[in-house]
């Protein structure tokens, strides 16, 4: 199998079965969205899900956010990974697209990466899920399944990964891709222990078709 089979075949069936991937984060604005993938960084969506509604009603816009107290913002996420450096984050965050942004969140990797808590990967999200973008956020999932399927090979970091993906997947679904791999990784390409027997992408996979019967 070519490694152009592979994708194609890959992006394919995902398409088929998962017509319409989103963020299992929820928002309603997309700095709303914003303050949920920074809090996301090494927590779990679920855990991100019951924090934000308290936040997002306390905090609509980035002006009140950025003259909030980090006391304040702490008390809303104190029960997610790092509470501290988020809470700075996100008030700095929010003054910077208050002074540098006129309010409104930059649509652009370089201006998004400015942006305290903000990392490619956090940035890429933005893109694709705001603005249906070609970009593709790798995360720890979309990095183990990449390897794993065979997208790419012996890839040694994030930053290598979304080359490889973005030069193989077609641009007008490398947004939805982002999603296919992520949910993949999430619910059946799992860390620990993968579930081959139902994976709908097992036949393209390069580690299932290596593996001993």
């Amino acid at each position: 199998m070519t490694i152009n089979e592979r994708y194609s075949g890959v992006m394919q069936r995902f398409a088929e079965i998962m017509p319409d991937p989103k963020t299992e984060l929820h928002y309603d604005t997309p700095f709303h969205l914003l303050l949920a993938v920074i809090l996301s960084a090494q927590c779990t969506d679920k855990r991100v899900n019951i924090v934000t509604p308290p936040l997002f009603e306390a905090y609509p816009t980035p002006s009140s956010l950025a003259s909030a107290s980090e006391e304040e913002v702490f008390n809303f996420i104190k029960s997610v990974t790092f509470p501290n450096n988020k809470t700075r984050h996100l008030i700095q965050a929010a003054k910077m697209i208050e002074a540098n942004f006129g309010g409104e969140i930059p649509a652009d990797i370089d201006s998004l990466m400015k942006l305290p808590g903000v990392g490619r990967k956090t940035a890429n999200v933005m893109l694709s899920v705001v603005w249906q973008k070609a970009a593709m956020a790798v995360d720890t999932h979309v990095f183990r399944v990449s390897n794993r399927i065979g997208l790419t090979k012996n890839s040694k970091s994030p930053l290598e990964t979304e080359k490889t993906l973005t030069r193989h997947i077609p641009a007008e679904i490398l947004h939805k891709a982002h999603h296919w791999l992520i949910l993949h990784g999430r619910y059946v390409c799992k860390a620990r222990k993968p579930d081959c027997p139902d994976c709908p992408v097992k036949e393209f996979c390069a580690s299932y078709q290596s593996t001993p019967d």
